[in-house]
């Protein structure tokens, strides 16, 4: 029996985005990480949109991810 992967959603706030080349740089990096199946930087709001496999990645490696091609996450 086939199981069905159950995709998940995590978004995370970065403290700024100097330059369009941040976003390329960043979704780069997340779409080649195992387990992502998207990743959407939205310059304007310096937000990033993962959809993800929770099996395969978690969202604390998809920060770490983040955080460590220089660009820090703001928590909450």
């Amino acid at each position: 029996m086939k199981t069905i992967k159950e995709i998940k959603t995590v978004r995370f706030q970065l403290e700024t985005l100097t330059c369009p080349s941040c976003i390329t740089r960043i979704e780069g990096v997340l779409n080649k990480e195992p387990g992502v199946e998207k990743a959407k930087v939205l310059f304007n709001s310096s937000k990033v949109k993962i959809e993800y496999d929770e099996e395969k990645v978690s969202s604390d490696r998809l920060a770490e991810v983040i955080e460590k091609v220089g660009f820090p996450i703001i928590t909450s």
